[in-house]
């Protein structure tokens, strides 16, 4: 079977916008050659025709041109069926990545992250700091959101992503890539002109990209009337008089707080080949963000050495190392919540008569009284330089690889990798405000080493026109997060950082974090193929997990794929051949993968304490264990046609249906059983929609080209169980808004109050308004079903333009579909700034359409009321009624612009330098399409929760601008 082109990552219908823009080094987009090789699970090459599942690759360059600081988020609307979830806490702030929809209630959703062959840990937001596994995603204080691991890697190493999305792609990895996996293939060395260094460096700015639709007619007050100004506390509401009448200024307290914020780069590499068999590259970058939230950055820098050799008798013997250190540092990560920690909500929602500026002055120093509207009430400036926390996380990925090739058809080989980092953190609250005096510290280590061999076997023509393959593997993996975690709220001596200075031992926090995990894993992979138009791919894989009980704690994930390259028979058989379909290929797969329990949840033990008096005492956990539970299962089936058009359109549509079963969830129990939970294996949901992915090289001429590419997915989730009678499960939530997973109901059910209506259908009133005897609207007593978060579509479009050595490319991606509730509309429309509480600038009075109940009847309604009267009834309570802050998170926005220019080469001839090249790139330009009310539907509470539909104050997201300069030498 002929072989002419070997490229990592060369697939026409995922390469997107920005890869053309570097069409003078040959690297510009060109429709997949049927004979094209990628790479697979473990590192595995195989050819793209015969894979029997779906397949997207992103290329490297791609990431480095979006300039994101965070890598996750550059994969926006790059490949089908994948959704990035971002959390709203500035720039070192996490993002989750969803493939397919959710397949877990309780476990965590991402895929498998893989950076050459080695397990990548990409835990998101906080750390649970309990034994106990769970998050505090307290509505009022929520433990900070520290990144995601990906996060940690520089997008200028990164070779090519490849996604593998279904369970025959991603069953090789067992448990682990029960969600799919992302493979991640790292630069090496390769020959260029010059000495082979390459320098970039950019400067970008930011500014927040979208604010909160507020009212600009109204000031501060209430009823109407200005605050007096003898008041000691007056209210910071916005219900006071007109700015029209009694003529004050409006101010933009959130344009005067928020500064322009910046962020450089510098990227230094070096690849060349040494010799004939050796290659190496090496890279050291720098990234500094001066976020546009005062005195909060993000500091990174990454070091990468990696070395190929090819060495021995014949070149039998192949190695590579690879070693990569990270050093990541953030200064005052801004906090989530609605309690004191955030900051935000006083900005937000300060009336605009009143300029913050006013509030800056002497607030920036440390132990300094906060000095605010009202007495006790914080200065966000204060906040911002007195409520402090630091972070630091070195990271080391290191691996290694060896290779002996027996024969050309049978090979072994051996990988060892670690993922190793150690994460210190601190934070302070000086004196001056009506906030504790308090210090938290904390100390946690982390690693995940993998030990991997394999036996390969690959032969085309075995018998006939029969060819196939065999790779048997075995494989140790051990993980381990160990961390301390202390914090007091009252220190003796004023302002003394220390562990050793708290007043009050009983009430100080001291935890320790333990969890260690190993799976042992055997799994082989086979091919059989026949004269190079027909495959069936197979992988079984047995885990042996040490968080389960001897007896269930081996569990098999199998998979089998098919593919036929229909061009390529037809061709075979009788020489036919077509100018139209260049290229068609059916393609189908099964699959069985999983998720086993997290550590510590199979058998119930006993914590130890100490009562004030230090006396030892024995606690229980508030979830009864069963050792006899047995891991997830996830049933993935898939079909899909790969097609070609005059070797210049590519098409691939792909529908699947994953069933997963047996969710391994925490059941809530009377507490007088002594236990809140009981951990059960039961339930089951299903996901189920195609996938579009569409090419085009719509002109190619010497001087000009254009290229579009387009990937479209639609989804739907259903629940098919929970476990006997009970129909819902808590994902998350607060208050009397809850995110549940309930049967007959898409993943991520929304629960809230609505407005009290007559709901007789025969009643003349039927669906109006139950008021007071006020006139003021009425919250229902139980709560509704009111929507679900999971996105009906995803969609991504990308149009990149060449002209001689000017590129120039745009992406604009949406989401179709899903609810989430919005927190923070609730409180403007409280405090009368949001816009709906003006009403064309106006606050007239009004009747509500609605009617009174008079005992079994109604009366319509003849009762005026004010928009202050009736804000305050929706709102009413933390969350107010449900029903007013339920959005559609339906939105498209222009995702990035660049623009390129290239130097031609010609006017190097006589310079150390090779090649230049300058470029602008702006990320999050236009929301072109949203209702949310200036609310970013990407951003969250809780990263960490799979409850992703419920909004809490986050700060505003950031529009970015960057410039930047590489230069080959």
């Amino acid at each position: 079977m002929k072989r002419t082109l070997f490229k990592i990552g060369l697939l026409s219908s995922t390469l997107v916008c920005f890869s053309i823009l570097n069409a003078q080094q040959n690297d510009s987009l060109k429709t997949t050659k049927i004979d094209e090789v990628v790479v697979t699970a473990y590192g595995v090459k195989k050819e793209k025709k015969a894979l029997g599942y779906s397949f997207q690759d992103v290329k490297g360059q791609t990431l480095v041109d979006a300039k994101e600081n965070n890598v996750t988020n550059a994969l926006v609307g790059k490949v089908a069926g994948l959704q990035i979830i971002k959390g709203g806490f500035g720039p070192g702030s996490s993002s989750r990545i969803n493939l397919r929809g959710f397949n877990s209630f309780k476990g965590d959703n991402q895929p498998l992250i893989v950076v050459d062959g080695v397990p990548l840990s990409n835990n998101l937001g906080s750390k649970p700091k309990q034994n106990d596994g769970n998050y505090n995603n307290d509505f009022w204080n929520p433990d900070l959101d520290m990144g995601n691991g990906l996060s940690d890697i520089n997008p200028d190493d990164i070779e090519s992503v490849s996604v593998l999305k279904g369970g025959a792609a991603s069953a090789l990895y067992g448990s682990r890539g029960g969600n799919g996996v992302i493979l991640i293939t790292t630069k090496t060395g390769k020959k260029r002109g010059g000495v082979g260094i390459t320098y970039s460096t950019s400067l970008g700015f930011e500014n927040i990209f979208i604010k909160p639709d507020l009212q600009h007619s109204f000031a501060q007050g209430s009823n109407g009337v200005v605050n007096s100004s003898s008041d000691p506390n007056p209210t910071t509401s916005s219900w006071g008089p007109s700015f029209e009448s009694s003529g004050m200024k409006v101010h933009d307290n959130l344009k005067s707080f928020f500064k322009t914020g910046t962020n450089s780069q510098h990227t230094l590499s070096f690849q060349e080949n040494l010799g004939e068999n050796s290659s190496l590259y090496t890279s050291a970058n720098y990234l500094y963000n001066n976020s546009q939230i005062p005195n909060s950055k993000y500091e990174r820098f990454n070091f990468m050495a990696k070395m190929n050799s090819n060495f021995g008798a014949n070149k039998r013997w192949t190695t590579e190392m690879k070693a990569q250190y990270i050093s990541a540092k953030s200064n005052n990560r801004p906090s989530g919540g609605r309690g004191d920690g955030n900051y935000y909500p006083n900005i937000l929602l300060m009336p605009q008569n009143i300029d913050i500026r006013d509030y800056r002055e002497g607030q920036m120093q440390n132990d300094v009284a906060s000095r605010w509207i009202t007495s006790n009430g914080i200065n966000p400036y204060w906040s911002a330089y007195n409520s402090l926390n630091s972070d630091k996380k070195d990271r080391f990925l290191l691996n290694g690889y060896l290779k002996y090739q027996f024969n050309n058809w049978l090979s072994a080989d051996i990988r060892l990798g670690t993922d190793f980092y150690s994460l210190n953190s601190d934070a302070k609250v000086w004196t001056g405000s009506s906030r504790n005096n308090s210090y938290a510290t904390s100390q946690e280590k982390f690693y995940e080493n993998n030990y991997i061999a394999s036996l390969n076997a690959k032969k085309d023509n075995i018998i006939g026109k029969w060819g196939g393959s065999l790779s048997v593997y075995g494989q140790m993996m051990e993980t381990r997060t160990k961390a301390l975690y202390f914090s007091t709220q009252k220190l003796i001596v004023p302002n003394v950082f220390s562990t050793d200075n708290t007043s009050d031992l009983a009430a100080a926090a001291l935890n320790e974090v333990d969890f260690w995990k190993k799976i042992n894993s055997v799994f082989a992979a086979a091919e059989i193929n026949y004269d190079g138009y027909f495959f069936i791919n197979a992988t079984a894989r047995n885990d042996w997990s040490s968080t389960l009980s001897i007896e269930n704690r081996s569990y098999f994930y199998p998979s089998v794929s098919t593919s036929l390259v229909l061009t390529e028979m037809l061709n075979k058989f009788n020489g036919t051949t077509s100018k139209f379909i260049t290229f068609a290929k059916l393609r189908a797969a099964y699959a069985i993968t999983g998720n086993s329990l997290n550590p510590y949840e199979l058998y119930n033990t006993y914590s130890l304490g100490a009562d004030p008096n230090g006396h030892a005492i024995l606690g229980k956990k508030k979830i009864l264990y069963d050792s006899n539970l047995m891991a997830e299962k996830l049933k993935t089936f898939e079909v899909g046609v790969d097609l070609k058009f005059f070797n210049r359109v590519s098409l691939d549509v792909s529908y699947f249906n994953n069933n997963a079963t047996g969710q391994l969830i925490d059941l809530p129990m009377n507490p007088l059983s002594g236990y809140e939970f009981k951990k059960i294996s039961s339930g089951g949901l299903h996901n189920s929609g195609i996938e579009i992915v569409l090419n085009a090289d719509i002109f190619k001429k010497e001087n000009f080209s254009w290229n579009a590419n387009a990937n479209f997915s639609k989804m739907k989730s259903v629940i098919d169980k929970i476990d006997g009678s009970v129909l819902k499960y808590v994902l998350g939530g607060f208050d009397n808004v809850g995110i549940f997973a309930e049967v007959g109901k898409p993943y991520g059910a929304i629960y809230g109050t609505k407005f009290l209506r007559v709901e007789d259908v025969n009643n003349p009133y039927y669906g109006k308004l139950i008021v007071t005897n006020n006139g003021l609207p009425q919250a229902t007593s139980e709560n509704y079903y009111l929507g679900d978060q999971t996105p009906k579509a995803l969609f991504g479009f990308t149009n990149s333009f060449v002209y001689k050595n000017i590129g120039l490319s745009f992406l604009i991606d949406g989401r179709i579909g899903g609810k989430f509730f919005s927190s923070t509309q609730a409180a403007l429309q409280n405090s009368g700034l949001a816009a709906d509480t003006a009403p064309g600038g106006k606050r007239d009075n009004f009747i509500l359409d609605g009617v009174v109940q008079n005992g079994n009847g109604y009366t319509a309604n003849s009762t005026e009321i004010t928009q202050q009267d009736y804000w305050g009834a929706v709102t009413s309570g933390n969350l107010g009624i449900t029903e007013q802050n339920i959005y559609d998170a339906t939105n498209i926005r222009l995702r990035n612009v660049q623009l390129t220019y290239n130097f031609p080469k010609s006017i190097f001839q006589k310079l150390a330098l090779q090649s230049a090249k300058v470029a602008f790139t702006a990320n999050n330009v236009w929301m072109i399409y949203s209702k949310a009310k200036g609310i970013d539907p990407e951003s969250v509470f809780a990263i960490n929760s799979n409850a992703v539909g419920f909004e809490n104050m986050a700060f505003p997201t950031s529009r970015s601008y960057l410039f930047t300069i590489t230069l080959g030498f």
